[in-house]
């Protein structure tokens, strides 16, 4: 590790807390020096994005090699300005294939039921990429500096005070920064310390004392390379994808997405609470691919426009097929002291609509800029910029989360009311309603303040975000400076 990350203090640090510290504020010109704890695709993009602002970091992951899920991944316009920003969009275009024809939804007996329409190129600029989500984390990974990244690196606690934040790690080695980012997923061992702390001084709401939800199981993977004789799809140019519900009496929905590499990556969803099968088979917690090649076995028969679901698991590598909860949270604390929350460690949505790594690196985006706003470097600069930003993304994020559930269970639903519900919005509801809303989503898509913009794309009104106050405050001393110089003349 970087020695400036690691220097030790004779000031002994306090808990989380930082409350009633009596010592004189620390203000310092030296750059702010900031802990990620997380290697998945929020610390990385956060990762990247402080490497191009010229803030030193470190990326802190709990496992000994980084082995993301190895399931599809759906980008849409509101991410892919800031992409596009860092100089990653033609990297992207290579690994993935644009949405151009929608998706059909279909019976399990190959009837048609509707298509969900795509997004119009003219209007938002970009198409829906899509692709394996472990090539798209390697793209970002080798982007970051090997020795910024360390490994095997899982958060027991850490400590925070006016000077600095020290982190304990499981191998009982420590690290010194100015900022501690809980990048670190649904079950964030960051999140989970700093709410102890809080629980015991009284300043965490009950609303995040709570379990998360879980409403569906996912199983997931990638084929291996296919005979384009047997799957004709997989050469064409646009993604080709088709979503399949399943009867009344089996809670299951699968969909397929083509890939690069004459591939199709597969998606396997059970709704748990509406039969007793499909709950046990996920009662288990040894989630080893032996307990995964069991479910696939159950369910091989089901129907695909390739043929049945079992052809596909037999091209693909059981050790990359993965199995996860859907499950959702919104926190109310997100920041406190030199600590703060990004992606699913503060807000875990449904994948129904696509959203959770778009926020994350959205969570970033934002963070960084903040981050970029702190000078001098000092206790109360960094409470405010972590406070600034919590407040900016929090009613973002918020907004999402009916608009998820509702997804939800219109892609995986089968209660009667769900399937209800599924007929009316695909048969009455008109195309114009839904274009209104992908409008409104699609407006939003924050960059870094500190770099060139993007150029703009298609003719839809992005919304404005808040500017840079160290650039502004920049040009106010730069246009004072020249004021004073023709004044002096």
């Amino acid at each position: 590790m970087s020695a400036s990350f690691n220097k030790t203090s004779n000031t002994p640090l306090s808990s989380s807390s930082t409350k009633g510290s009596d010592l004189p504020p620390l203000v310092t010109d030296r750059p702010l020096r900031v802990l990620i704890a997380g290697g998945g695709l929020g610390g990385l993009f956060l990762g990247i994005l402080l490497e191009k602002a010229g803030i030193p970091y470190e990326i802190f992951e709990r496992s000994p090699e980084i082995k993301p899920l190895g399931a599809i991944m759906c980008l849409s316009p509101n991410i892919l300005a800031a992409i596009e920003q860092l100089g990653l969009y033609e990297e992207l275009l290579a690994i993935s294939k644009p949405m151009r024809g929608g998706r059909a939804i279909l019976t399990d007996k190959m009837k048609p039921i509707a298509n969900i329409t795509p997004i119009d190129n003219d209007i938002f600029g970009y198409e829906r990429l899509l692709f394996p989500r472990p090539e798209f984390h390697d793209m970002l990974f080798r982007k970051v500096p090997a020795e910024k990244i360390h490994l095997s690196k899982k958060v027991l606690s850490f400590r925070q005070s006016h000077e600095g934040v020290m982190v304990r790690f499981s191998d009982n080695t420590t690290v010194h920064g100015d900022i501690l980012v809980g990048a670190d997923g649904a079950h964030s061992a960051v999140r989970q310390h700093l709410y102890k702390t809080l629980i015991k001084e009284g300043l965490l709401p009950k609303s995040d004392n709570q379990d998360m939800k879980k409403g569906f199981v996912s199983l997931v993977g990638t084929t291996n390379e296919l005979d384009p004789e047997k799957y004709p799809d997989v050469l064409k140019e646009d993604c080709q994808s088709y979503g399949i519900i399943g009867d009344g009496s089996t809670p299951y929905t699968w969909v397929t997405f083509t890939v690069p590499g004459n591939r199709i990556c597969w998606n396997v969803v059970v709704q748990l609470g509406v039969t007793e099968i499909a709950d046990d088979q996920f009662k288990m917690s040894d989630w080893v691919p032996q307990q995964n090649q069991k479910m696939m076995d159950s369910i091989r028969h089901f129907k695909t426009p390739y043929g049945a679901l079992g052809d596909l698991f037999d091209e693909t590598d059981i050790e990359r097929v993965s199995k996860v909860y859907f499950e959702d949270m919104l926190f109310e604390t997100w920041n406190h002291g030199r600590t703060v929350l990004i992606g699913d460690a503060a807000h875990k949505l449904l994948p129904s609509t696509g959203a959770g790594a778009v926020n994350a690196m959205q969570d970033a985006v934002i963070l960084a800029n903040h981050l970029y706003d702190i000078k001098p470097t000092s206790f109360e600069n960094i409470k405010q910029a972590l406070s600034d930003y919590k407040e900016e993304r929090f009613d973002a994020v918020k907004e999402q989360y009916p608009q998820a559930e509702f997804a939800a269970k219109l892609q995986f639903g089968h209660t009667l009311w769900e399937r209800f519900l599924r007929y009316i919005l695909f048969n009455w509801v008109p195309k114009s309603m839904q274009l209104k809303r992908m409008t409104k989503d699609n407006a939003y898509r924050p960059q870094a303040n500190f770099l060139p913009q993007a150029p703009k794309r298609g003719t839809l009104d992005v919304i404005s975000q808040n500017p840079s106050k160290r650039i502004q405050k920049g040009k106010v001393e730069e246009e004072e400076r020249r004021s004073e110089n023709a004044t002096a003349l």
